[in-house]
């Protein structure tokens, strides 16, 4: 964690959509890159369900329906994947509920859920400023504020102790309350505590951590539970606790349980003689506990004053959710003053990166021109840009099944066998270096929201330079591509990249791999309707489904031909071998090893179009502070065109507040040899009464007339038992058509890819006067299971 003279907050400006209007005792849970925020209130109870987009920086309003419930303050709100649950709260001054409601974030639909009653006592009674905690398929419910006096207009608090464990099912609805037989002290009763559930690597045991709250004076005692053996516990800390206080966040990133603001006692107090507070004063120290080692540590002061607004005011009754590493806060009450009788809610929303980024994906391959690259690697969620660098020390070597068969020139291929032969071909990975390799699916077709730009001011003088500039895909190609220089038979001409891999028919140019990641993308499946534009398209996909659409062995009937039977187009990244030899090129920006790197520049979004990099001259050290972490400065550099023809190493990392997170794994790709042909585009797979039947579309860049096509099938051979990373190809068809039809006793002898998901491997490359250019690789998705294809 930064220390915390470096703690960079960033306060959220220029948001769209409806705002939701200042507040205190709302709750929020985040599902996937979404804050979804419910109840609270000023001036009245809010009733109406928020959501903020954090990557699109915007607010809407879903249209929900069902048993909407009532407004509510100081509620339960817990997330289990995309069903949110709301318990207790108060709904009106004095009168508080103990009702639970479902909320089905996949489609908007609330439902109101009875849960059966605890096999012996009573369930719990109403209540607010609760603590409510969701771990497996548990619920787990402490403490609390009921109202003694059945008037609500009478309001007689008690302070509550009690634990409550309520049973989900799977999907949807609950079992029941149970009331557990715990061991040790219980804590004092106690309400607008914070309690956080977290299982420390490799212990396997979930713990309970409840900190501060309110009994008539404020706590900042910290006590857990064994969830395991039910045990209570006052763990023994280090470190500075925090003050005193209630109406705070707890949230848990990593290893540590971040505590920010509250009410706190006021200033000069003493709470032993004075246990009932005179003045509620807010805060907006920050610290965290480690839960690992129990130690505290202040990050921000509650002394320290902040008179340029470079963080968030002191507020309590605020909200916190963590999405990756980053703590977003929004609204709460910046303070109340009883001789006054008024309160000031806060209005903004600010976010805090409490680690570096993660590294991203390998970067992969869109387009390869003879001067440029159009690539894209993976998103990393909650990130301001990316730092991308090439290397130019490749030396690029054919790791040849049979060289011998192709002349010793550059881009020389052998000429192919004849249709018919049935020719036998092993290909390894050091054979697929830079080959486009496409995935299609039986499935139904995956809808993902488009990705706008997220503002990072700082940013912006580099981000909005003339090299760094995000490369548009337009309608050229869909993201997720890597391309393998591979011709048919032979690796004589390994590394020859191919033009993009055209796809615009099958699929929509935003859409991204199948296999989603949960804080990447937000996904409307077959079963969820997307709802009205209100909600921006931002449709949640159910997690219990995702399996079963992974598994699907249907086609598709979507969007590419209306005639036939389209299958799913996919992309997948595939990892490429490095070379061993010792690098020799002298000009880098940074050196790893023996290894030295040039920047390409920094990127705002995950794509990127190379034509030049950066050159720093040897001891010179022009830098400039960019998210806390020394960068050169681009304008005093001079640029390097790209070569055709030429190997590139490429990785890239992350950046967010904290600095400039690790590396990539490194992607190698080479520039075109000019004259040969590109790589054939938008493939298409469907059934037929004979097989499939498999097409496709001339290279985009076929440089001179196309005089033939050859396809190729991934065939099962005890040579792939023995090594699966070499697949072995029999060549299906050779011809100047456009398509063939693949017969099912040649599917009978498909090899089936498990190396991601279970699909049958084609691959299918152009020949012109020059020869054989870069072929294309599909993945046609097979499902989850081992049956034959077409089953």
């Amino acid at each position: 964690m930064a220390a915390p003279s470096l703690l960079h907050w960033r306060r959220v400006s220029s948001s769209t959509g409806p705002v939701p209007r200042a507040r205190h005792g709302h709750r929020a849970v985040a599902i996937r890159e979404l804050m979804i925020i419910f109840g609270g209130g000023n001036e009245g109870i809010a009733d109406e369900l928020h959501v903020y987009n954090t990557v699109t920086n915007q607010w809407f309003l879903p249209a929900v329906r069902g048993d909407i419930p009532p407004g509510c303050a100081a509620h339960g709100f817990v997330c289990d994947g995309t069903r949110i649950l709301v318990f207790g709260g108060m709904v009106e001054y004095g009168r508080y509920s103990n009702e639970l409601y479902e909320l089905q974030a996949s489609r908007w639909l609330w439902k109101k859920v009875k849960p059966h009653p605890p096999p012996s006592g009573l369930p719990p009674c109403p209540r607010l400023g609760h603590s409510f905690s969701l771990y497996g398929n548990k619920c787990y419910l402490f403490g609390g504020l009921a109202n003694e006096s059945e008037d609500s207009n009478n309001n007689v608090p008690r302070y509550l102790n009690d634990f409550y464990e309520l049973e989900l099912q799977h999907g949807s609805g609950v079992v029941g309350w149970s009331i557990p037989v715990t061991k040790g002290l219980v804590p004092s009763p106690r309400e607008s505590h914070t309690a956080v559930i977290y299982c420390r690597k490799g212990s396997g045991s979930p713990q309970m951590f409840v900190f501060g709250g309110m009994c008539g004076a404020r706590l900042d005692d910290l006590w857990q539970l064994d969830i395991e053996t039910m045990s209570w516990s006052k763990p023994e800390t280090k470190g500075t606790v925090p003050l005193p206080r209630s109406l705070h966040t707890a949230s848990v990133i990593g290893n540590k349980m971040y505590i920010f603001g509250g009410w706190v006692p006021h200033k000069g107090e003493n709470t032993e003689t004075s246990p009932h507070d005179c003045e509620w004063r807010c805060t907006s120290s920050f610290s965290y506990l480690n839960l690992d080692t129990a130690e505290w540590a202040t990050l921000v002061p509650d002394s320290q004053e902040d008179k340029k607004n470079s963080r968030p005011r002191p507020r309590a009754g605020h909200c916190a959710v963590a999405i990756g590493t980053r703590l977003y806060f929004w609204s709460g009450r910046d303070g109340y003053k009883k001789a006054l009788n008024s309160q000031v809610c806060c209005k903004d929303l600010w976010y805090l990166d409490t680690e570096k980024p993660l590294a991203p994906s390998q970067v992969q391959l869109i387009k390869a021109t003879t001067s440029s690259f159009h690539v894209k690697w993976d998103e990393v969620p909650t990130v301001e840009g990316y730092l991308l660098q090439l290397s130019t020390d490749l030396p690029y070597q054919a790791a040849a099944a049979d060289s011998s068969a192709a002349p010793n020139t550059p881009g020389g291929r052998a000429e192919p066998h004849r249709q018919g032969s049935n020719s036998i071909l092993p290909h390894g990975i050091s054979d697929t270096v830079n080959s486009a390799k496409t995935e299609h699916t039986a499935g139904k077709g995956i809808s993902v929201r488009n990705k706008p730009d997220f503002k990072a001011a700082d940013l912006n003088a580099i981000l909005h330079s003339p090299l760094a500039s995000n490369a548009s895909n337009h309608n050229s190609c869909v993201a997720d591509t890597l391309r393998k220089n591979e011709g048919p038979h032979t690796s004589a001409n390994v590394g020859v990249p191919s033009s993009c891999l055209d796809l615009r028919t099958v699929i929509p140019e935003s859409s991204v791999s199948g296999t989603v990641s949960s804080a990447h993308a937000l996904i409307a499946q077959q079963t969820i309707k997307t709802e009205s534009s209100s909600t921006n398209g931002a449709v949640v996909k159910d997690e219990t489904s995702l399996t079963a659409l992974s598994a699907k062995a249907e086609v598709d009937e979507t969007c590419a031909l209306p005639a036939t039977k389209i299958s799913r187009v996919e992309m997948h990244a595939t990892a490429v071998p490095f070379s061993k030899e010792t690098p020799s090129n002298p000009v880098a920006t940074v050196k790893v090893g023996e290894r030295q790197w040039c920047d390409v520049g920094i990127f705002k979004n995950n794509t990127a179009l190379v034509s030049q990099f950066y050159l720093l001259p040897k001891g010179k050290q022009s830098t400039s502070k960019v998210e806390n972490a020394d960068v050169p400065d681009y304008s005093l550099l001079k640029k390097q065109d790209l070569v055709p023809g030429t190997g590139y190493r490429f990785r890239v990392a992350a950046i967010n507040g904290c600095g400039i997170g690790p590396f990539s794994k490194v992607s190698e790709f080479k520039t075109c040899i000019p004259g040969f042909p590109g790589a054939p585009s938008a493939v298409r797979i469907s059934k037929n009464v004979e097989g499939i039947h498999l097409s496709w579309e001339p290279p985009t860049s076929p440089s001179g007339n196309i005089l033939e096509y050859s396809a190729y099938l991934a065939i099962r051979t005890a040579q792939i038992q023995d090594n699966p990373s070499q697949l072995v190809f029999m060549r299906i068809y050779c011809g100047l058509k456009t398509s063939c039809v693949v017969t099912a006793g040649q599917l009978a002898n498909a090899h089936i890819d498990y190396t991601s998901r279970p699909a049958i491997v084609f691959r299918i490359s152009a020949k012109n006067e020059k020869g054989y250019g870069p072929a294309t690789q599909v993945r046609w998705l097979q499902g989850n299971n081992k049956k034959a294809p077409l089953n």
